[in-house]
């Protein structure tokens, strides 16, 4: 019986599928490297928000700590973003008349909150407890980043799994030194 394929039909089909082998491979590193980029997890990019706050004003040259606005940070699983009196309580005073103001003293007026754009928005799914990182002694700045310095405010991280796990793997850099941790706030 004479044969149907040339012989060098083998070389063919073995550079083919070698070729697709490497074409899926190459294809899926490009997803995940895409997917880890900061153009889809958005680390780097300030959000528009109705109000600029500036955390860099507020936290660093004022010097208000951070569990001033954020009260629940160290009892909650939520850190809270802070009602509209709690900027009055200040603003009705000071910048009282200024435009960029509008929103906040309108939402105090109606009370109605702002609605602020999350930065650091976790999947639906994803359970994380504020309270149990901050009583650890797990810095703010290890996932937040330097707010203090942040005119507006961004996400440093991607924030993703891999990138929570890298840090449970190997916490040291990342917990506050046990005595700098307010004794009433440790936890055996």
């Amino acid at each position: 019986m004479p044969q149907i394929f040339h012989p060098a039909t083998n070389a063919v089909s073995r550079i083919s599928i070698l070729l697709a082998a490497v074409v899926v491979t190459f294809g899926l590193w490009l997803v995940m490297a895409i997917n880890r980029s900061d153009y889809v997890t958005q680390a780097g990019v300030a959000r528009d928000q109705p109000v600029p706050f500036s955390h860099a004003h507020h936290v660093g040259d004022v010097g208000i700590d951070c569990r001033y606005c954020h009260t629940s940070v160290e009892t909650s699983s939520f850190a809270g973003i802070p009602p509209t009196k709690t900027c009055m309580s200040c603003h009705a005073q000071l910048f009282a008349d200024s435009p960029t103001l509008a929103p906040v003293r309108e939402s105090f007026r109606t009370d109605r909150a702002i609605a602020w754009t999350r930065v650091h928005d976790l999947p639906d799914f994803v359970y994380f407890d504020h309270s149990v990182h901050v009583h650890k002694g797990v810095a703010c700045v290890t996932c937040h980043g330097r707010v203090d310095q942040m005119p507006l405010t961004w996400q440093v991280a991607s924030l993703q799994m891999e990138w929570c796990v890298d840090r449970h793997r190997d916490p040291d850099p990342h917990v506050r030194p046990r005595e700098a941790v307010p004794r009433s706030r440790l936890r055996s």
